[in-house]
């Protein structure tokens, strides 16, 4: 039955959009006090190009979490790559490790100059898990290893974004999971081009108190990401977390990066993320 629903789904979006690829608009008037995005791989049953079209006829800005190759793809349809992978590591294994360090700074020298060549205005990075290491340990390493990679970031006009995971339920062992072990990371860096991707869902799951955390946090705030809690589903009224309430916060914070919508749409996923979008244009 799935298997039949996404080639159903895919076969009316070749139909339906892919003709009018070239000089998308939006079908509909956005606010534009948040700007917003789709992360990839929450809809990879549908091929990148379609994505793009609906995005844009949605209002949408770009999409995230695309892979070097594909940086140039959402520039076709009036969008871009809100963020990509740019080699930062993985989740388990990445900063909080000096052996990680100069594979992540060789893939940061050679792709942050292909992302500011394609407008892309972040790259992703992450601490790696504890494994028993202390998180003091773990803080020094990973300011050590984002020391050696900002001025590839400030030479290239790119944000570094270290990514705020749960360590709860889908991400055992992570470390970089309190916004306060985090901030106290960039913070020590300080550089305007290191930042943290602060992820409403896993961040709920960890801590809660999003907005006064938010607030407290802003100036090392560099991208968000959504999602439903519990299950990383629809942001609508089935879960806990009110978006409006936090998009406001964000609007009154003056903001000024993209909120990503990263969630698994249960139903129809075109249609969850409309609805998403409609939810976060406050």
């Amino acid at each position: 039955m799935e298997s039949n629903r996404r080639t159903f789904l895919k076969a009316g979006l070749a139909a339906a959009i892919l003709p009018q690829a070239s000089g998308v608009t939006s079908s509909v008037s956005r606010k534009g006090r948040i700007r917003q995005s789709v992360s990839r791989w929450c809809y990879d049953q549908i091929p990148l190009d379609q994505l793009c079209v609906a995005a844009a006829q949605m209002g949408l800005k770009g999409v995230d979490l695309l892979e070097v190759a594909e940086f140039d793809i959402p520039r076709r349809y009036g969008l871009i790559c809100t963020m990509g992978y740019a080699g930062g590591g993985a989740i388990p294994d990445a900063l909080n490790r000096t052996e990680h360090h100069a594979a992540i700074e060789e893939a940061f020298r050679k792709n942050i100059p292909i992302a500011a060549k394609a407008g892309v205005p972040s790259v992703i990075t992450f601490s790696g898990a504890r494994r028993g290491m202390s998180d003091e340990d773990g803080a020094r390493n990973t300011v050590q290893g984002l020391n050696r990679l900002k001025k590839i970031a400030e030479d290239n006009g790119v944000n570094i974004c270290l990514e705020l995971l749960n360590s709860k339920r889908d991400h055992r062992d992570y470390m970089c999971d309190h916004t306060a072990w985090g901030a106290r990371v960039v913070r020590e860096v300080n550089s305007p081009r290191v930042k943290l991707l602060y992820d409403i869902y896993h961040m709920q799951i960890m801590e809660g108190d999003l907005i006064a955390t938010i607030r407290e946090n802003i100036d090392v705030l560099g991208h968000f990401h959504t999602g439903g809690v519990p299950g990383r589903h629809e942001i609508d009224g089935t879960q806990e977390i009110y978006y409006p309430a936090l998009m406001e916060a964000l609007v009154g914070l003056n903001y000024p990066g993209y909120v990503a919508h990263e969630f698994v749409p249960k139903g129809d996923p075109l249609t969850s993320l409309r609805q998403a979008v409609d939810i976060c244009d406050v």
